[in-house]
């Protein structure tokens, strides 16, 4: 596999790491409650402060970071909402699939193209900003990401 092509993928995949939790905490439920709009920017806030404090980021990485944030999210809002603008909840859906004596394939299809058709749609945005993100990072900070993704415990956890 050509350098570059690794090299983005592995930036892609750790910033998504990174920034993923921080799309789920905004817009999903824990422990039964929801988190508010104020809440999710809050926590957004956190996550990129931290990371920004943990790979010593500059002011244009830190901006980059927040860029791929915002994509992230968007594409997982994408994700989340119906083709007619509706947020969708997916056990809903898994739901109405086996409601009847038989499983509904023209409705899971349905689903899946709906799905598929906003991982398509925001990808390159996410891509082309996580690229930025990683690229812009030198040689010590690409390896700090790295690491985090091999560990997969979260910046500044240890074990």
């Amino acid at each position: 596999m050509k350098r570059w092509i690794k090299r983005t993928l592995i930036g892609a995949f750790g910033a998504t790491i990174l920034v993923g939790g921080l799309a789920a905490c905004g817009h999903g439920h824990h422990g039964g409650w929801q988190t508010s709009e104020a809440d999710a920017t809050k926590m957004r806030e956190r996550i990129l402060d931290r990371a920004g404090r943990e790979l010593k980021l500059d002011d244009a990485q830190k901006l980059r970071l927040a860029t791929l944030a915002d994509k992230l999210r968007d594409q997982r809002s994408a994700l989340m909402t119906t083709s007619a603008g509706a947020q969708s909840d997916p056990r809903a859906e898994a739901q109405a699939l086996v409601a009847g004596a038989k499983f509904d394939r023209e409705r899971a299809q349905a689903f899946v193209e709906s799905k598929t058709a906003a991982v398509r749609g925001k990808s390159p945005e996410v891509i082309a900003a996580a690229a930025d993100f990683y690229d812009s990072l030198n040689p010590a900070q690409q390896q700090q990401v790295r690491d985090f993704m091999m560990r997969r415990s979260g910046w500044g956890r240890r074990g």
